[in-house]
């Protein structure tokens, strides 16, 4: 297996380095085209997906990542990752774009403002314990599209983790409580797809 790439344009993408690294995972900083060469998996860090999208553009990465989904990469998006990983989103800017892929639609700062952040314990399918994580700022999946499964929801029933095929989405943020248990399930979809990195 090649190393996973960190999608390192804004967010925090160090947090994940450093999960990978714990893990003893080799990884790329993606800044660039050339960064996803060989790479067996990408990460897409929270931050602002507003910004992501536009540094996106501007680096001519969008089109690469969109073409490298569509032949199987496996792709791990938390927080503002999910925006960019979802189909459809409410309550972004006219213009903001999302790689797509996620037949979802995530309603961006769901969960309020940076004030309302919360920690809380969650099962999550595939994971055999709860986890502690981090919810800042959050979006959350109002509506699932066919072919979604759910990995994680709230005790009130909102969907918090969802996955569809090779593609990975979480509302919160593991790196930031510790947890390596989601970063590693992300690795075994790595392992096992039917993806060929190019070189």
């Amino acid at each position: 297996m090649g190393p996973i790439g960190v999608l390192c344009l804004q967010g925090d993408f160090r947090e994940h380095l450093a999960v990978l690294e714990r893990l003893g995972i080799p990884s790329v900083r993606v800044r660039n085209a050339k960064d996803l060469i060989g790479i067996s998996g990408l990460i897409i860090p929270g931050g602002e997906s507003t910004v992501i999208d536009k540094l996106s553009k501007i680096y001519e990465l969008r089109d690469l990542i969109r073409q490298l989904m569509s032949q199987g990469l496996p792709v791990f998006g938390t927080c503002a990752g999910l925006i960019m990983l979802s189909d459809r989103f409410t309550g972004g800017p006219a213009d903001q774009e999302s790689f797509g892929g996620l037949n979802v639609t995530v309603s961006r700062n769901a969960f309020g403002s940076q004030t309302d952040s919360f920690e809380t314990t969650l099962n999550f399918t595939g994971i055999g314990k709860p986890i502690t994580v981090a919810f800042i700022r959050a979006p959350l999946v109002t509506e699932l599209g066919e072919g979604v499964e759910v990995l994680a929801s709230l005790e009130d029933g909102k969907i918090v983790g969802v996955r569809q095929g090779n593609l990975l989405g979480i509302s919160f943020h593991p790196e930031v409580t510790g947890v390596t248990e989601v970063h590693k399930y992300f690795v075994d979809m790595c392992k096992t797809a039917n993806f060929v990195s190019s070189n």
